[in-house]
């Protein structure tokens, strides 16, 4: 009997399961859990799931038909949801938000002028949100 449910992992909508799932796998070096590995040419999963070096899911993607992005700042479509990546140092972060950036993410909100706490919030090529700064 346990207390209290555990997490799994944290499932993104995205138009496209297999290109979400790269991105994240790059930024974030992650692998495929056992069998979802890309299958060639005709390769369009419903659903993903990429876990860390010790097998521990992480991030799950579902492929859905439709998905309205975020349109934050501006309230018209809510984020919903998002979610936060550290680093150590300053340099660090300006050193992943290139890899970001060359993975396909966006800058939605550069606050790297905020001394206490810099960080950036990019979207996915799917339009999530996410951040990354010093901690």
């Amino acid at each position: 009997m346990v207390d209290y449910p555990q997490m799994l992992h944290t499932v993104l909508d995205t138009l496209n399961a297999r290109e979400l799932a790269d991105f994240y796998r790059h930024l974030l070096n992650l692998k495929y859990r056992p069998g979802d590995e890309p299958a060639g040419a005709e390769d369009d999963p419903d659903w993903l799931v990429l876990v860390d070096d010790a097998g521990v899911r992480k991030l799950a993607f579902q492929r859905v038909d439709e998905l309205t992005p975020t349109t934050w700042p501006r309230p018209d479509v809510p984020m919903q949801l998002h979610v936060d990546f550290t680093v150590p140092s300053f340099e660090e972060l300006q050193r992943q938000r290139a890899r970001a950036e060359s993975l396909g993410a966006t800058i939605l909100l550069d606050r790297t002028d905020n001394q206490d706490e810099p960080l950036y919030v990019f979207a996915d090529p799917a339009g999530h949100p996410f951040c990354i700064f010093v901690a």
